[in-house]
């Protein structure tokens, strides 16, 4: 089976870092771009798609669909995962890709047009620029970055080799939720002056997970590679990473980034000028480093002494509806309680709430929830409700990324780096203001916290620094 995959044993384990000298040989990147490819009517882009765990194979089966893609080849630096993911392709009837256990060799295939990251949050950046740097377009999840500087390298990158880059904020290709921001746009709730976002997703516990070898075929070396070299232990591995400051950004960073990017996509605002979050780890004794519960403000002033507002919640536990978001009996009909469970609550399979809320002097408007893209207006003083609109999946973004690869039109991008990083920003100040217990103040002109030099550091690196050969470089 590992020769059928395209790597033996031996070669994935050592992929860490002497197997793909040829690439990384001194800063991580050895490649001159190129030719631009002319894409013919009948020619299928190939894409690889790098870190298979969870949403790698939601990346699988949307560009499964796209007649106009070809899923070329897969990476992972778990072989276990891999081989798992290739034998899952070829039962679904997916041509059997090339497998890669480093992202470095990969990237040494020329025709290879893009890749499509969903490796843990910290890899994300320095995958994308080597990325671009190789001539590769890239289709990156949120959050593009992993702290607020690497997001501006990001975009410095894509413009400066000429790349596309679409961010996983999927939400911007939903049909009824762009139709509900243009409304908003057209003044239809009047002049809009705060946005509220919502993330109340239950999480449970992840207890605690003791110190313990890394398993047979994963390289745990490779895994981390920005990140410092912790010990092994199951928590800081699969899905629960997104609970460690090291590779992850709490669950604001986490589900929490669509409802600020469409928050932030509403409200027509760019970065903030002030920045104030609290909160904390609460009801549970475990391994998690970031706060459960979250409460953030972020200020913006515009032109002529005006203001606008983002306030954002994340809670863990249980929680009420607001604006009737993630209430079942008004969702699609997926979404509904099934027969015989209560209307509301956990046991309607439902106990979510995430969406948004903007507020503006005729009324407000809603958008949500995470399975079903709708919003609702309510107008006047007494509220009055108006029908609710639905509509909208994922594959329109993973389709609109592949347009403009072959276009090379990367204005008619939904989700662009540039929009990206500018939500994601507000995110990292958020978690930085947190973390340092004060409010930040920002100048959004120079991306630079206003006279506190702990932050600027702390949204520099993350706090945690860079380990080499897997430093992300300076581009901007």
């Amino acid at each position: 089976m590992a020769e059928e995959l395209q790597f033996s044993r031996r070669s994935f384990i050592k992929g860490g870092v002497a197997g793909a000298a040829g690439f990384a040989a001194a800063s991580g990147v050895a490649f001159i771009t190129r030719p631009e490819r002319v894409f013919g009517a009948n020619d299928r882009v190939r894409v690889a798609i790098c870190g298979l765990h969870g949403r790698g194979m939601d990346h699988v089966s949307n560009f499964a669909q796209l007649k106009n893609v070809e899923i070329a080849a897969v990476c992972d630096v778990d072989e276990n995962v891999l081989r798992q993911r290739v034998g899952e392709m070829e039962h679904q009837g997916i041509p059997k890709p090339a497998a890669f256990g480093d992202v470095r060799k990969l990237l040494e295939d020329k025709s290879i047009d893009a890749i499509s990251i969903a490796t843990p949050n910290h890899w994300h950046t320095l995958m994308g620029i080597w990325a671009c740097q190789a001539g590769k377009d890239v289709y990156v999840e949120k959050p593009c970055s992993h702290n607020l500087w690497e997001g501006k390298q990001f975009v410095a990158a894509a413009k400066r080799y000429g790349r596309v880059v679409q961010h996983g904020t999927q939400i911007r290709s939903a049909v009824s939720v762009r139709e509900g921001i243009k409304k908003l746009h057209e003044g239809s709730i009047g002049d809009i002056y705060m946005a509220r976002g919502l993330c109340f997703k239950w999480r449970n516990t992840i207890g605690h997970t003791a110190v313990e070898p890394a398993p047979a075929g994963v390289n745990y070396d490779l895994w981390t590679g920005p990140a410092p070299l912790h010990e092994y232990t199951r928590n800081r591995f699969h899905y629960n990473w997104h609970w460690f400051w090291a590779y992850g950004n709490g669950d604001l960073g986490n589900q929490g980034t669509h409802q600020l990017d469409v928050a932030r996509w509403g409200l027509g605002v760019g970065f903030p000028n002030k920045v104030s979050a609290m909160g904390g780890h609460f009801m549970f004794e475990d391994d998690q480093e970031t706060p459960n519960d979250l409460n953030c403000t972020f200020q913006f002033d515009l032109p002529g002494g005006r203001r606008k507002m983002i306030t954002f919640e994340t809670r863990h536990w249980i929680t009420n509806h607001e604006a009737e978001i993630g209430r079942p009996e008004l969702g699609t009909p997926e979404s509904k309680p099934q027969p015989g469970a209560p209307a509301l609550g956990p046991l309607a399979g439902h106990h979510n709430t995430i969406g948004n809320i903007f507020y503006g002097s005729q009324g407000y408007l809603a958008t949500g929830d995470e399975d079903a893209h709708t919003y609702r207006v309510w107008l006047g003083p007494d509220q009055d409700p108006q029908p609710a609109v639905h509509g909208g999946t994922e594959l329109a973004h993973f389709a609109n990324f592949i347009d403009c690869v072959v276009s090379r039109d990367e204005k008619s991008l939904n989700a662009p780096i540039e929009e990206a990083h500018s939500s994601m920003g507000l995110m990292h100040l958020a978690n930085a203001s947190y973390r340092l217990g004060r409010t930040l103040n920002f100048d959004p002109a120079t991306q630079q916290v206003i006279g506190d030099t702990e932050a600027e550091a702390l949204l520099r690196d993350g706090g945690r620094g860079y380990r080499a050969p897997y430093v992300v470089p300076e581009v901007a």
